[in-house]
C-alpha cells in the first residue's frame, strides 16, 4: 500500500515542487504542505475524510477553516483539486515527497545511522564529516539505536546501504556458508 499511496503523489509533489521553486515559494509551500498534512493527518479528521456520507466540499471547507487565512491561495487550490478526486490522504506523502525534492535540491543529502549502541556528537560530527567529503555536499544525518545489530554501525543514503554491523557480517557469512 505504501508504494501505491507514493505513486499517487509523486506527480502531485513534483508539480508542487515545480511551481513553489518557479515563484520562490519553497518554505511558504512546506509550511502549508505542513500544516494540510497535520490537519488530514488528525485521527478525527481523517475518520470524516474516510467516511462516504460526507460530502468532499464539506471536507475541504472544513480543513479551510482550520488553516484559517495563513494558506497560500496555491495551497487551497492544491486542496481543492485532493478533494475532488479523493486524493487527501496522499497528503502526508506528498509533503514527504516535496520536502524530499526540496533537499536534493538544495545539494543535501539524508544519512539515516543505525548502531547498536548510542553516538556521541563527537562521532555523529566525524561520520557526517566524513560523508560530506564522500558525497561531495552536505549530508543531513539521523541517528537511530538498534540493538537489533548486536555491534557496528549501518549507514543508509538513499539507495547506498553501508553495513558494518555484527548482524551484517553474521548474514554474510551464513549466505556465503550455504554455498
Amino acid at each position: 500500500m505504501a508504494g501505491d499511496i507514493t505513486t499517487i503523489a509523486r506527480p502531485y509533489a513534483e508539480a508542487v515542487f515545480e511551481r513553489a521553486k518557479e515563484v520562490g515559494q519553497l518554505d511558504a509551500w512546506s509550511q502549508a504542505l505542513e500544516m494540510l498534512s497535520a490537519v488530514v493527518g488528525d485521527p478525527q479528521m481523517a475518520e470524516q475524510i474516510a467516511n462516504p456520507n460526507v460530502p468532499r466540499e464539506r471536507i475541504r471547507d472544513i480543513i479551510l477553516e482550520v488553516c484559517g487565512d495563513d494558506l497560500l491561495p496555491e495551497a487551497s487550490n492544491l486542496l481543492g483539486l485532493l478533494t475532488e478526486n479523493a486524493r487527501l490522504a496522499a497528503l502526508p506523502e506528498i509533503t514527504r515527497l516535496f520536502e524530499a525534492s526540496r533537499t536534493a535540491d538544495q545539494g543535501v543529502r539524508h544519512v539515516l545511522i543505525r548502531s547498536a549502541f548510542d553516538v556521541s556528537e563527537s562521532e555523529q560530527a566525524a561520520v557526517s564529516a566524513a560523508l560530506a567529503k564522500r558525497f561531495g555536499g552536505q549530508v543531513e544525518v539521523t541517528v537511530e539505536t538498534d540493538s537489533t545489530l548486536i555491534g557496528g554501525i549501518e549507514i543508509r543514503a538513499g539507495d547506498l546501504v553501508i553495513d558494518d554491523s555484527v548482524r551484517g557480517k553474521l548474514k554474510q557469512l551464513a549466505h556465503a556458508l550455504q554455498f
